[in-house]
């Protein structure tokens, strides 16, 4: 199994754990680990949260080996658990943003999408290397300050690529809600990086 498993479907990974192979739930821990440690690293914020949601969230999956339903997919259900367990952890800790929306005039989404591709480009000479790392530092930190329905919803979308009907199934709420709540995390994120480029006394 394990020389193949990399070409093995979720559902068939699944199937073969149901039935006893071992091995084919740590294939699946593999496969989604470093995905999902990042989305709650970015959503919690806090290293110890993080471990313990982490570990969680597997053992849930672990513990349903003979409930899964193997014709959903795998991913937005992980993520699903996940994003549930941070946030009970989060309403426990007494961590939850209180900060109010308030009114977000229209904002470009490619500008959101400008900055993530800075960060993510390669093609970068040592000193615009540097750049790009204080320009994570600032967008992690803003992400991080944001309310959590927004915080989660940017996450889910940009760092996650998630489609607009997977996050209305991860977040048990309506498409149409989706995308309001992404256009208003977009404006928000982008008045934020404006006002931390004032901060900061660049252009």
């Amino acid at each position: 199994m394990d020389a193949e498993s990399g070409k093995l479907s979720d559902s068939e990974l699944l199937a073969m754990y149901s039935a006893g192979d071992e091995g084919a739930f740590r294939e699946i821990v593999t496969r989604y680990k470093n995905s999902l440690y990042a989305f709650l690293r970015q959503f919690l914020n806090r290293h110890d949260l993080v471990e313990d949601i982490f570990q969680e969230t597997f053992l849930q999956l672990y513990t349903s080996r003979d409930s899964f339903d193997h014709t959903r997919p795998l991913r937005p259900w992980l993520f699903t658990i996940a994003a549930n367990k941070a946030k009970d952890a989060l309403r426990k800790q007494q961590r939850i943003s209180a900060v109010p929306i308030g009114t977000i005039a229209d904002s470009e989404e490619a500008s959101f999408g400008d900055v993530l591709n800075a960060i993510t480009s390669d093609n970068r000479t040592p000193s615009e290397n540097l750049e790009r790392t204080e320009t994570a530092l600032r967008v992690e930190q803003i992400i991080a300050n944001m309310p959590e329905n927004l915080r989660e919803i940017l996450i889910l979308a940009y760092f996650n690529k998630f489609s607009y009907k997977q996050m209305a199934d991860i977040l048990s709420i309506p498409i149409g809600t989706v995308k309001s709540r992404l256009h208003t995390a977009v404006g928000r994120f982008s008045k934020d990086w404006k006002a931390s480029d004032g901060d900061k006394g660049t252009k």
